[in-house]
């Protein structure tokens, strides 16, 4: 377990031989536990500097902070050119004084990444990390002591957060890599070091942002640029996607590919999906063949499957324990079906959305039986493919919707597109907020409809779900 000692030594203080335990790292005082660690970090809404106090009334050991802060706690400067460490002086309550928090937890974070023998396992891609995160931790999870990063914990401040969390006992790390700029993804694989690096695709998510496509391929890259030589690294890629098969030549990692192609390592075929009972498919390896059948929702998901599948054979695991991972009911993540009004099934996908996303989710309720009805709302952070994003949604919705719902500025796209395909008025339902569509389902929903209600998390269409949803 990381120690008080371990953290002073890691942000430049001396090795003191402190041995307080510390049991949690933290940058909301709320959850901050007893013997905790705080990091107070200035956010755009907040500033960690504001609630040490409250860390500490909660139980913290150590809070990390970049300013002198008045209280009673002990203060100990470890800035360069501080004077000698008194042991005595770091007694908790001690709030550590750093040029800069954040940097501050990285440091820390990498410090104890390398003080622990773990096979770390980064992924990254525009769609499907989460997801394809959860089911390989299952995967894993069958032989070796498994930590995931929990939620979407997937940045420079997340991440490094994930990393604290990891105990001697740990043999694998399953970590989540977002990118949003340039370098990101380096700097989270020089704190973390993965040994296997997963691309899911690559595709305008996050274009916003990052500038162009070409620039998100750069960043995505980085992952496989970062990991270390064959044999001990290695490189999954997604063969079916030309932009990831090509990052291949941008590591000295062994390649694995995967995909529906059959000149892919690891290949699936004769994908069908069973609506909500999940999909079936056969898996091709070195010449065998498997008959499987998985939990999750939609044709999509079998990539996935075959991610997840990938690490463990890379990672030496059997196929008994990969199946058995695989058909785990915690595998399914996001996508829910819950009851809605009158005998109504709703399929909440709320959590984020992008082009390649809602397309898939509209493909999974063309599978299932009974009135189609798409409610789909803003897809954000697109850049210059948000118009073009919206409007391939809308022409999909136009050929598998029985009524489409669309709620948001940026989702008239949609509907616009959705008439060009040749929709009719009367099956478009255009909104501008939630309350709306709360009340417009409400009235319009009932026995034999199944509802997918999609959009950006920002869009806030949990909110319909929530008032839509009906306790079993």
């Amino acid at each position: 377990m990381l120690t008080l000692g371990a953290v002073v030594q890691a942000l430049g203080g001396p090795a003191l031989g402190l041995d307080q335990p510390i049991t949690g790292s933290f940058i909301d005082s709320r959850q901050t536990m007893p013997g905790g660690l705080f990091v107070a970090l200035a956010g755009e809404q907040a500033d960690g500097h504001d609630f040490v106090g409250d860390a500490f009334q909660r139980g913290a050991a150590a809070a990390i902070v970049e300013r002198e802060l008045a209280g009673e706690w002990n203060l100990v400067d470890l800035r360069p050119g501080h004077p000698g460490l008194d042991p005595a002086g770091i007694a908790p309550p001690v709030a550590l004084l750093v040029p800069n928090a954040l940097v501050a937890l990285q440091q820390l974070a990498a410090h104890w990444r390398r003080q622990l023998d773990v096979r770390v396992i980064g992924i990254t891609g525009s769609v499907g990390k989460s997801t394809t995160k959860e089911l390989t931790a299952e995967v894993l999870s069958r032989r070796f002591r498994t930590l995931k990063s929990p939620g979407n914990l997937n940045n420079e401040i997340g991440l490094p957060l994930t990393l604290l969390e990891l105990g001697l006992d740990h043999e694998r790390a399953v970590l989540e890599m977002g990118f949003y700029v340039p370098g990101e993804i380096s700097l989270l694989c020089d704190l973390s070091l993965p040994h296997i690096g997963v691309v899911t695709n690559v595709s305008q998510v996050h274009l916003e942002r990052a500038g162009s496509l070409e620039a998100i391929v750069a960043g995505k890259s980085e992952l496989v640029e970062n990991l270390p030589p064959a044999p001990e690294g290695v490189a999954i890629l997604n063969y079916d996607e030309p932009l990831v098969r090509e990052m291949a030549a941008k590591t000295q990692a062994r390649v694995f590919y995967y995909g529906l192609a059959p000149e892919a390592e690891l290949s699936a075929s004769e994908v069908e999906g069973l609506g909500l009972e999940g999909i079936r498919f056969l898996l091709h390896y070195e010449g065998e063949t498997l008959h499987v059948r998985v939990p999750l929702l939609g044709r999509h998901s079998v990539h996935t499957v075959l991610r997840a599948a990938a690490v463990g054979l890379a990672e030496g695991l059997a196929w008994q324990e990969i199946i058995a991972g695989l058909q785990s009911p915690q595998a399914q993540l996001r996508l829910v079906a819950v009851n809605g009004p009158d005998g109504a099934l709703i399929l909440d996908d709320t959590y984020n959305a992008a082009p390649a996303s809602t397309l898939a989710a509209l493909n999974l309720l063309e599978e299932l039986e009974g009135r189609r009805v798409a409610v789909l709302g803003d897809m954000l952070e697109l850049g210059d493919f948000e118009e073009r994003g919206h409007r391939m949604v809308g022409a999909r919705a136009a050929q598998m919707a029985d009524l489409l719902v669309v709620i948001g500025v940026r989702a008239r796209w949609i509907a616009e597109e959705a008439r060009r395909s040749g929709m009719p008025d009367e099956r478009i339902r255009e909104l501008t907020d939630s309350d709306q569509a709360i009340e417009l389902l409400r009235k319009e929903v009932g026995a034999g409809d199944v509802v997918l209600v999609k959009a950006s998390h920002g869009a806030r269409l949990d909110r319909v779900v929530a008032e839509l949803e009906v306790p079993a």
